[in-house]
């Protein structure tokens, strides 16, 4: 008798599936409650199944982590495609409005990389690091061609403590780009997290206006 095929091999794209499943879960119960056995029960398959892919919650929290940032960093990267290299206010408000786009389409994603951290939970950086940093280096990309064309402000007016370790990088273009990411996933936080105050009646126009501000704040 030939040996019984795992279900698992009858599922197509298994590895994708397991991530939606997981998705899914976690916009319904929060990111804690993460189950590979629920997860597996959902999908049809055994526990020991899942394990081949992701032998732990942790594993699988990782790998979300990086699925969402790569989702994160295309958004960004689809925004400048239609701008021009010497529009760099353009640029910066397109970076903006697609961080909110993005986080408002996938508020489960947003919340597990950007939110509170999962107990017990410690993300390997060497793995997430490098996908968390390419939605971040194109916002670096885009303000450091501003400086070079002389539109970036100095924002600093006194000089800038030995606080960043970026070689090839003006300091005043890190210090544009983390301050600018401060308001904007503030403002972001805010509005995935319904922590906003009643007085506010339209959060999307609240956020553009800011938006259009901080642009003429940053660039000359």
């Amino acid at each position: 008798m030939s040996p019984r095929p795992h279900r698992e091999r009858q599922i197509p794209n298994l590895h994708e599936r397991i991530l939606h499943t997981a998705w899914q879960q976690i916009a319904a119960e929060g990111a804690a409650a993460l189950s590979l056995r629920a997860i597996a029960r959902q999908l049809g398959i055994t526990a020991p199944a899942i394990y081949r892919y992701y032998p732990d919650r942790d594993a699988l929290v990782t790998a979300l982590i990086v699925d969402a940032f790569t989702s994160f960093a295309a958004w960004q990267a689809a925004a400048l495609e239609g701008t021009t290299p010497h529009d760099h206010a353009g640029r910066l408000c397109a970076l903006g409005l697609a961080y909110r786009a993005w986080a408002v389409a996938h508020p489960e994603r947003y919340q597990l990389i950007f939110g509170t951290p999962i107990a017990g939970y410690h993300a390997p950086l060497e793995i997430t690091m490098p996908a968390a940093q390419r939605g971040l280096s194109l916002l670096i990309q885009v303000l450091a061609q501003a400086h070079a064309a002389g539109k970036l402000r100095p924002l600093s007016p006194v000089p800038l403590p030995a606080v960043f370790d970026a070689e090839g990088v003006d300091p005043q273009v890190l210090f544009a780009a983390l301050t600018l990411w401060c308001y904007v996933h503030g403002m972001v936080s805010n509005e995935i997290g319904r922590q906003y105050p009643p007085v506010l009646r339209d959060a999307e126009v609240f956020y553009r206006h800011a938006l259009q501000t901080l642009t003429a704040q940053y660039l000359l």
